[in-house]
């Protein structure tokens, strides 16, 4: 007999509830199998799958991909082996289907008509458990998506039988005991993006429960306890759920507030009761949701409550010992306020990080939200996790949710919302297409970026007139490190950590910063300077920190400080309130300490330059000093060309000539004068049609050009300086050619 041992893997995040097998194509070679035929796989117990071939990068892995209900059906858990042969599959002629004892399901007229046209094709063996996915118009309901598990309760004749046409399938009401985890929890399969961790935390749980002889031949004891901290929303709930629910443990959950009580020593109670519970039904698992909130560090609390459960909680894992199989897991978006003693090996011994994840990442997840929904053709997947940085799981099942429900919208004027049922001709052309996608992601924003999230501008390099120079540098200190990293790994060299863009008022320092974030797609934090400062010792380097903080979960991020100069002063001059000293200090360790940072780019604007701390202008802080000076003739043509692209002007009207009179005037003052013109046109005669040549002449009596010799001559001075050799201070009479422009 031809058979092979493979090793178990978890499904591809489509095949879920499809009762597939992904085999690498030695495999089906060896076994003479095609895809679409059926195998045996023989774990703890003997169930069938339908073989289909894997992915490339499974390729000669020796691996077999099954779902967490096939997995059930044959008892193996992921990393354990089992044997695949093929098998000869008979038809079957009669299939009774029952819920398990958990799960209470209501069958309708034509549940077993719909439940047959979902399983056909599809091998059984008695007892197998048989997914049966809800959809909207289904005769069950439970949440769209979610698969129903019922029991194959008998079958005729025996042995792996084939749902044909001809089988007859009969539902009975009556729920079948002995199914306590019929799969109606959390599979490894749902969850997307968190490779690696799940990988961690089997070694920790899965190991220990299943093989507690390999520690003993070690010689170690099984570890006790796991931390899963991370940003909220990236899953660590559902990891410890799916945790509990493949190893077939007990699991207990303490949802912190729960416990506390106003009587004295109820608290503990609670909690030991719990831990006595688990010891008797071992293996199990406790899992403890927030725990910051019931065992914070005991020196900032006042309640005496809380310092005894945490004191209680430190005794209950320290007994573990003499518990047996019982393994802590706790979840916190807050690790820096849980008690300092529980976080030591021997409590909880590892500390494992949920991140948001990265493309692939959000890439599974949005696979896994969109399983059961009918997508149109148009819908790229990889564009948009593309499209969503900084979105952790939860977001993307907002987001999966949100396009839903614009889909939907564009079906409401077809049904009647009186009438009791839909016509199934409309639901069956329902679909989602990507502008439902397009408009879901213009209001589902990065929970991570809430408090400090700006829009990506909307605005372009085309939308930059004139400024070639800056831009190039710009770009290439900005775009490249976020769009092409390999260009600086090729030459061995690091990104520059930031830029300080600085020049006259007016010239397009703000707008470069935006259009950079815009081109580049990524998350953009807006900085204003004043903004950050508080009034109360410590809140504006905490502004800063949480800042930086932020801007490193949902990189890739650009950080935009706006008015560097009333944010980072030069210290020392500082009468009294020593504020602005502390924040140049924070701001420092957060530009040097940004090697771990990964894709977090600074850009900083102002207008003074020589007010900024000189400790913030070295290499390694702001590498790159980009003046953006007044704008030559052709970059002015340019300006008034993109002010005026929406302005109806006339045939007299030349920008060249515009151009060529305005010397001295930045961005800013060119735009006021598009906008003077159009008002002169208007004072003139309410119903203007057009702007014309001379509109624009009086434009430009009115307005004043903002760059002034001294004021150039200042810049030009800075500029020597930022070039190398020593930083000289300023010489008074430069500084007072500098005050006299900016009056």
């Amino acid at each position: 007999m031809n058979e092979v041992q493979l090793e178990v893997a978890k499904a591809y995040p489509n095949d879920s509830g499809r009762g597939i097998a992904r085999l690498d194509p030695d495999t089906l070679l060896h076994l003479k199998l095609s895809p679409g035929d059926i195998i045996e796989i023989e774990g703890g117990k003997t169930t069938a799958a339908k073989v289909w071939r894997a992915d490339r990068q499974d390729w000669n892995t020796d691996t077999v991909r099954i779902d967490g209900f096939t997995r059930q059906n044959a008892d193996v858990g992921i990393g354990e082996r089992v044997t695949i042969r093929k098998a000869e599959a008979t038809k079957a002629d009669k299939l009774v289907l029952a819920p398990p004892e958990e799960a209470s399901v209501q069958f309708g007229s034509d549940a077993a008509g719909m439940v047959k046209r979902q399983i056909l094709k599809r091998p059984v063996v008695e007892r197998d458990i048989v997914p049966v996915m809800s959809s909207t118009n289904h005769p069950f309901m439970r949440s769209p998506g979610q698969a129903i598990p019922l029991i194959a309760v008998e079958t005729k004749p025996d042995g792996v039988v084939l749902v044909t046409e001809d089988t007859d399938v009969e539902l009975r009401e009556e729920p079948i005991s002995g199914f306590e985890k019929a799969g109606g929890g959390i599979t490894y399969e749902d969850i997307g993006g968190l490779t690696n961790e799940i990988q961690r935390v089997r070694e920790m749980v899965e190991l220990p429960m299943k093989h507690p002889q390999i520690f003993k031949k070690l010689g170690i004891e099984p570890p006790q306890g796991v931390l899963l901290h991370g940003p909220p929303g990236t899953g660590k709930t559902l990891l410890a759920r799916a945790v509990a629910n493949e190893t077939s443990a007990s699991f207990f959950s303490i949802a912190g507030p729960e416990i506390i009580s106003k009587y004295y020593g109820e608290s503990e109670q609670q909690l030991r009761e719990i831990f006595e519970d688990a010891k008797e039904e071992s293996p199990s698992i406790i899992f403890i949701d927030e725990l910051d909130s019931i065992a914070p560090k005991r020196e900032d609390v006042t309640g005496e409550v809380e310092r005894r459960v945490v004191a209680q909680l430190l005794t209950m894992m320290d007994g573990l010992e003499a518990r047996g199989q019982v393994i802590v897991i706790a979840a916190t978006n807050r690790v820096d306020s849980v008690d300092p003693a529980l976080r030591r090996p021997g409590r909880f011994d590892r500390e494992i990080e949920i991140g948001v994840p990265d493309e692939e990442g959000r890439k599974e997840i949005l696979q896994i939200h969109t399983r059961g929904m009918p997508l149109s053709d148009d819908v790229d997947l990889d564009d948009l996790a593309d499209d969503t940085h900084g979105f952790v799981g939860a977001d993307i099942e907002a987001l999966t949710k949100e396009a839903a429900m614009k889909a939907l919208r564009r079906y409401l004027p077809e049904i009647d919302l009186d009438r009791e049922d839909i016509p199934p001709s409309l639901i069956d052309r329902m679909v989602v297409k990507n502008d439902d996608f397009g408009g879901a992601l213009g209001e589902v924003e990065p929970s991570a970026m809430r408090e400090v999230l700006v829009e990506i501008p909307k605005v372009t390099w085309e939308d930059v007139g004139g400024l070639e120079g800056p831009k190039q540098k710009v770009q290439e200190s900005v775009e490249w490190p976020l769009t092409t990293p390999e260009k600086f790994q090729r030459m061995g060299i690091e990104a520059p950590k930031g830029v300080l863009l600085y020049g006259p008022p007016g010239t397009g320092k703000t707008l470069i910063a935006k259009a950079v974030a815009n081109e580049t797609n990524a998350n953009f934090i807006s900085v204003r300077g004043p903004q950050l400062l508080s009034k109360w010792v410590g809140e504006s380097e905490k502004a800063i920190r949480q800042t930086f903080r932020k801007a490193r979960q949902v990189s890739p991020t650009i950080i935009f400080f706006d008015e560097l100069d009333a944010l980072a002063p030069a210290r020392g001059n500082d009468m009294g309130n020593n504020v602005s000293e502390r924040v140049v200090n924070q701001l420092l360790t957060e530009l040097d300490g940004l090697e771990d940072a990964g894709n977090v780019m600074v850009i900083a604007a102002t207008n003074r330059p020589d007010m900024i701390d000189p400790a913030l202008i070295r290499s390694g802080r702001f590498d790159r000093l980009v003046l953006i000076g007044q704008p030559a003739e052709e970059g002015r043509e340019q300006i008034l060309d993109i002010h005026t692209q929406q302005s109806p002007l006339a045939p007299d009207v030349s920008l060249r000539e515009i151009a060529e009179i305005t010397d001295g005037y930045v961005g800013s003052d060119l735009e006021s004068i598009c906008r003077e013109a159009a008002i002169e046109a208007l004072r003139e005669d309410s119903d203007a049609e057009e702007i014309e040549m001379r509109h624009f002449r009086k434009a430009m009596e009115s307005v004043r050009p903002t760059i002034t010799e001294e004021l150039m001559r200042y810049y030009e001075d800075i500029q020597d300086q930022f070039k190398g050799g020593a930083r000289e201070g300023l010489s008074p009479d430069t500084r007072d050619g500098g005050r006299i422009g900016f009056q």
